[in-house]
């Protein structure tokens, strides 16, 4: 696959930096790239130096066309040389879901850290949100990737 490997040669020549403020997402698993104890720990400055994008969307959560501020989260994998199928998401909450490697490839899956320009705060659904172009594709429109848009994002697991 031109990804893995595009990645792994990426992640050979960036060094991530030790995170300088709270850590807010932790990515462990088959990286290529760690900073603290085997894993990728982030801070928001970290994470807000990520190529920035934007989406416009509807979710099963909210009223109307919502606007999410972030980062893609191929961008973060390519980022840390994650080289796997799946990727389990951890949620403050406890929640965990696995969600396939292939998803990122396919859409533009948003890491969100705002929605409608205000920063998503622990108590209402940040501070990352995971969030699927549902309205670009009808086969979003499906229960199972609704599942997989986590809120309160704390940790990946590459395998």
């Amino acid at each position: 696959m031109l990804f893995v490997s595009l990645s792994a040669a990426r992640a050979d020549e960036e060094t991530l930096a030790v995170p300088a403020g709270k850590i807010i997402l932790t990515v462990t698993g088959s990286i290529a790239q760690t900073n603290l104890d085997g894993a990728a720990a982030f801070d928001e400055t970290m994470l807000g130096a990520l190529p920035a994008t934007a989406i416009d969307t509807t979710t099963v959560v909210t009223d109307g066309v919502r606007h999410f501020d972030g980062f893609l989260m191929r961008d973060l994998l390519e980022y840390v040389g994650a080289e796997g199928e799946t990727v389990t998401a951890t949620a403050l909450n406890d929640y965990v879901i696995e969600i396939p490697m292939e998803d990122f490839h396919r859409f533009d899956v948003l890491v969100a850290t705002h929605m409608d320009g205000e920063r998503l705060l622990p108590s209402d659904k940040g501070p990352l949100w995971i969030v699927y172009p549902r309205d670009d594709h009808a086969e979003l429109q499906d229960i199972r990737y609704d599942y997989r848009w986590v809120w309160q994002l704390i940790e990946l697991d590459v395998k």
